[in-house]
């Protein structure tokens, strides 16, 4: 299938998902997770309307954040190291990966330096893999409690990369835990009301992730065909 089918199908996911949710379609971004992929991939995309693009290396970013069209959104979605900060930080609307506050107070620095605001996700692991990156459910709150206080840091919501199941169902655990860890930040207002963004799911159980509340989906292999 093509990329523009392949959207199509996706989009058609998204909304018998939020139907299932009782939730509406406006409420969910999808983010098409282009890492790897060549710019021409990325063009037949945004043609068929996609502007959130999705990217874990900062390098691919700074090759294709000038040759796309203005209106394109880049998405910080990997891991983010400390001394690439600043080659970034400019070129993404988004950063999903913070997952420590030594990386926020990088991101705190630059973004001052510009005089910006730079708007993030915290990282969560919420089933504490040893192979991933990401606070642990219980180092939320006491990070939020420092980060909040940077001037040039919004904390917009949180992020979770799920484990690679077979069957999504298995996943809606972890879902379900970043939401109500998200649900009690914003009710007891330790955001100081920044928090909208819930990113979480992907290409194999992001219609699992939207009826537990997901804003954000990461979708590559579902449009862009296996790396």
């Amino acid at each position: 299938m093509s990329i523009s089918e392949n959207l199509h199908e996706i989009n058609d996911r998204i909304l018998q998902a939020c139907e299932r949710a009782d939730r509406s379609p406006d409420e969910v971004t999808l983010i098409a997770v282009s890492k790897t992929k060549p710019l021409s991939a990325l063009s037949e995309a945004y043609e068929e309307g996609a502007r959130d693009f999705g990217e874990n290396k900062v390098q691919e970013i700074c090759e294709k954040y000038p040759e796309m069209p203005k209106d394109a959104r880049f998405h910080m979605i990997g891991h983010l190291q400390t001394n690439k900060v600043t080659q970034v930080i400019d070129k993404v609307v988004l950063i999903h990966s913070v997952d420590s506050v030594h990386l926020a107070e990088k991101i705190e620095k630059e973004a001052a330096k510009r005089q910006i605001t730079a708007d993030v996700l915290l990282e969560v692991n919420v089933a504490r893999e040893e192979s991933k990156f990401g606070l642990l459910l219980e180092e939320v709150v006491p990070a939020l409690e420092m980060i909040r206080e940077f001037p040039h840091i919004r904390v917009k919501g949180l992020m979770t990369i799920a484990p690679n199941v077979e069957v999504p169902e298995e996943n809606r655990k972890y879902f379900r835990k970043l939401y109500q860890l998200y649900v009690d930040i914003k009710s007891k207002n330790i955001d100081n009301g920044t928090m909208s963004v819930l990113s979480m799911g992907m290409t194999g159980d992001f219609e699992v992730a939207i009826e537990e509340g997901a804003t954000m989906i990461r979708v590559g292999t579902g449009i862009f065909g296996s790396r």
